[in-house]
């Protein structure tokens, strides 16, 4: 079975289910984690506070330093004030970065089967 994964590739980038933890001891990437329905998100904690967009800053930064991607190519276009977040990636061959992402991901060892809600 495949594990679902919080990347898709759309026409203008890839979209990325996250789902943000606010002043927390550190900025990191926990892994991935399904919601109640089964879908996953990339668990990111940042210890920015969700004031005046600071911790959407801080998450679109730290993303984009451990992707290696200009930091102006990553936004969040959902859930701008909610811990769960949509992030678009924007880049001209999305299932290029899709498959990147993933590959990435697993590198982490981050495995969607072994994470709780």
């Amino acid at each position: 079975m495949v594990s679902p994964s919080p990347f898709r590739a759309v026409a203008e980038g890839v979209r990325v289910a996250v789902r943000v933890t606010p002043k927390a001891a550190a900025d990191r990437v926990r892994g991935i984690v399904l919601d109640e329905a089964g879908a996953a998100a990339l668990q990111v904690a940042v210890t920015a506070a969700p004031e005046d967009g600071r911790a959407n800053k801080a998450v679109t930064a730290l993303l984009a330093k451990r992707w290696r991607v200009p930091r102006s190519s990553v936004e969040v276009v959902q859930g701008a004030t909610d811990r769960r977040k949509l992030l678009l990636v924007r880049t001209g061959d999305p299932t290029a970065l899709a498959a990147r992402l993933d590959a990435w991901a697993a590198e982490q060892g981050f495995n969607s089967e072994d994470a709780g809600g």
